[in-house]
């Protein structure tokens, strides 16, 4: 599914016959140091928009650290990161998430305490245009603005069909469902590029099969487009259009999914599977 028959800098269209524009962002020969460790060396690939964009490899290669980079909370020594054609400068993560840049964490980033409605409605500080003054002085304009957030909210929660918990403290939560809400926050962004941190990580086969799902949804009926790290092999094979693959900080592959697939790089440092 979604793999890509043509590929360059101004788009290409994937097997299935869906049209991929040109390339959104560029991560250009990023290198990230933590004092002597290197979690990301010299490493270049770009994302192209309407695609959905894999990347794959073991725990500790630095894919997490990739997507901190991406989304401002680390900042390489070396390299570049280039956004709709120019280059980014060093930015503070709220400064990427103006951009449209919306993401999900690895370990799950909710207020407990909060219901799955106002854990989502956080989600749209981004859109905010009423200021405190404003607030103060005109209060009806900004209850109106308050309105179309919530309707935005509201039409997320029925897209995600979560109409049953929307009132739920997201602590009482199932593991799976809190994922959902997460992913349904960083959709209230309107995001450009939705980065997800392995959405699917402590999910039974059901809740991944949602999950899926609702990122293809996301991708096709949306238009966003996704970069995200997965360690479930079938479901980045399903649902990816290409693949990069890190490794102790480096690229050791990127393309289609059965491109890489067949790598014997990848096979070797991360799939497990020995020659034929």
């Amino acid at each position: 599914m979604n793999q890509a028959t043509e590929n360059s800098a101004v788009g290409y269209t994937t097997e299935d016959g869906r049209k991929i524009g040109g390339t959104v962002m560029e991560m250009k020969n990023i290198t990230l140091r933590f004092g002597g460790v290197i979690a990301i060396e010299n490493i270049s690939f770009d994302i192209h928009e309407g695609e959905i964009r894999a990347i794959i490899g073991p725990n500790g290669a630095g894919k997490s650290s990739m997507l901190n980079v991406i989304s401002g909370f680390y900042h390489p020594q070396e390299g570049e990161v280039w956004f709709h054609g120019k280059k980014r400068p060093v930015m503070k993560p709220y400064q990427v998430a103006e951009q449209g840049i919306a993401r999900t964490f690895q370990n799950i980033a909710l207020f407990k305490g909060m219901s799955t409605l106002d854990n989502m409605m956080t989600g749209r500080l981004t859109k905010v245009k009423t200021n405190m003054l404003d607030q103060a002085i005109w209060w009806g304009k900004a209850t109106k603005e308050e309105e179309e957030h919530r309707e935005k909210v509201e039409e997320i929660i029925d897209f995600l069909e979560i109409q049953a918990i929307r009132k739920t403290p997201v602590g009482r939560l199932p593991y799976g469902m809190q994922k959902r809400v997460e992913l349904g926050r960083a959709l209230a962004a309107e995001p450009k590029l939705l980065l997800l941190d392995e959405p699917m990580a402590g999910m039974n086969v059901e809740e991944k099969e949602d999950m899926s799902r609702f990122i293809l949804s996301v991708n096709e009926e949306y238009g966003t487009t996704i970069a995200l790290i997965e360690h479930d092999m079938g479901v980045v094979m399903d649902i990816s259009d290409r693949v990069v693959v890190m490794d102790y900080g480096k690229k050791i592959g990127d393309g289609k999914p059965a491109e890489v697939l067949a790598n014997q790089e990848v096979i070797d440092a991360y799939l497990g599977v020995s020659d034929d």
